[in-house]
């Protein structure tokens, strides 16, 4: 008996370890009161990539150009045999942006009054780790994001509608007419426009990651219970049901590896200072209110609402992993492969793209978080690196990441909208003497 005391009491010991761990990670009482520093517009340059430049990777991994000529392109999706996807969009520049494309330059400033609105095609033929083929898949779009193929369907998420095409793998081009299943919200001030999506194990649901239209729907006037959430729908499109709300920006999905656990990377508000509000990885709960616009990572209210919700601000769930304000944190990927070392598996890799809102650029690569038994294991470390200068006070920065996704053979892809390129990064194992 003592023996299986000694036991029960070691588990509890090892359960409350991990619980003060996590609860260290998503420590709200570090966060600063709002307005400690001022809100400040700095959009970074964007100078490119030259001379061979190239992300910097750990040690060990190589960090090659995987393709380039594309416009846009922002989000990749791996088919059944191993193609690649690419949705090229783009945001249509607003007020906003105005002073931004003045700085990003006038080539891509031009660029950012248009979006592609196509989905690209590679295939790599050679096994090389480059592709041969690179050529228009899809046309027509309206700002596309999200891919997903279920059986001999392919889905395509619109800013303003999810579609459904007839879809055979290894097929090079799209000529059949797409089915719009159901609409999605895209109303003028469309200021998070992008709609991702996913599935589950059985292929019996689709997820939607919905951004807010705004900042903090005006003050709280203006929520759309559509927006600022994960919308969970049939394959057809019926069915849709709110599966969780309050999450300003919604961007990657994943599911933790060896559960049911829905993740998602999150973009939080802006406009109260450089270091408010942390952007976010959290497990998502279905029917869990994450905040958005009452309250900020837990239940810290927002001053700034016109409309009082304290009912909604006690209810708001603490996200799992702060990533940093104003990082602009997008593409997730948990890592099932075998090709990195150990320590990365299972864990989540998130593409960092860098904001607008602070007084020192902030984001601008790619972090890891480390799980073991489908939770988070600590805090964030930096994985791809090298797109900004050495000097902090520099508003330059070579590229700007989004989406992250992993290829069959467990190379990492790493797109860069602003650059019109992908990354490939790959591990290449120490030479045994």
């Amino acid at each position: 008996m003592k023996v299986i005391a000694i036991i029960i009491v070691c588990m509890l010991l090892f359960m409350k370890s991990a619980s003060q761990a996590q609860s260290r990670m998503a420590d709200t009482a570090a966060l600063p009161a709002p307005f400690a520093t001022r809100s400040v517009t700095n959009f970074s340059k964007v100078i490119g990539w030259d001379n061979g430049r190239t992300p910097v990777a750990p040690e060990g991994f190589e960090v090659t150009l995987y393709a380039e000529g594309l416009l846009n392109p922002r989000w990749t999706y791996i088919t059944p045999n191993g193609d690649v996807l690419v949705a090229e969009s783009n945001t249509i520049k607003n007020t906003l942006m105005q002073a931004g494309a003045v700085i990003l330059g006038a080539a891509k400033a031009e660029n950012m009054k248009k979006s592609a609105n196509r989905i690209s095609i590679l295939r790599d033929t050679t096994g090389d780790g480059k592709p041969d083929i690179q050529q228009v898949f899809l046309e027509d779009l309206n700002q596309p994001f999200g891919m997903l193929v279920i059986g001999n369907k392919l889905y395509v998420a619109n800013t303003d509608g999810l579609l459904r095409y007839p879809y055979q793998p290894g097929q090079l081009k799209m000529d059949s007419a797409g089915e719009v299943l159901m609409d999605l919200p895209a109303e003028k001030r469309n200021q998070h426009w992008t709609r991702n999506i996913i599935t589950n194990a059985d292929s019996s649901k689709i997820y939607i990651a919905v951004g807010s239209a705004d900042n903090i729907g005006n003050n709280g006037k203006d929520v759309n219970p559509r927006r600022a959430c994960i919308l969970e729908v049939n394959p057809d499109g019926s069915g849709e049901k709110v599966y969780a709300s309050g999450l300003r920006n919604p961007v990657g999905m994943g599911w933790a590896p060896g559960t049911r656990t829905l993740w998602t990377a999150v973009n939080e508000r802006d406009e109260i200072g450089d270091d408010l509000v942390p952007d976010y990885l959290t497990s998502v709960r279905k029917g869990g209110f994450y905040g958005w616009p009452y309250a900020y990572f837990g239940q810290h209210p927002d001053p700034r609402m016109e409309v009082s919700r304290p009912d909604l601000v006690k209810r708001a769930i603490v996200p799992d992993v702060p990533l940093g304000a104003h990082t602009a944190s997008l593409g997730l990927a948990f890592y099932t492969h075998s090709a990195f070392p150990a320590r990365y598996r299972n864990g989540a890799f998130i593409a960092q793209h860098g904001s607008w809102n602070r007084s020192k650029l902030a984001g601008y690569k790619v972090v890891f978080v480390p799980f073991k038994n489908g939770k988070p294991a600590g805090p964030p470390e930096d994985f791809l690196t090298g797109f900004r200068p050495d000097n902090p006070d520099s508003k330059e920065v070579y590229g700007r990441p989004v989406g992250v996704t992993v290829l069959p053979d467990g190379s990492m892809l790493v797109t860069d909208d602003v650059n019109d390129r992908i990354w490939r990064v790959y591990y290449r194992p120490p030479r045994r003497i």
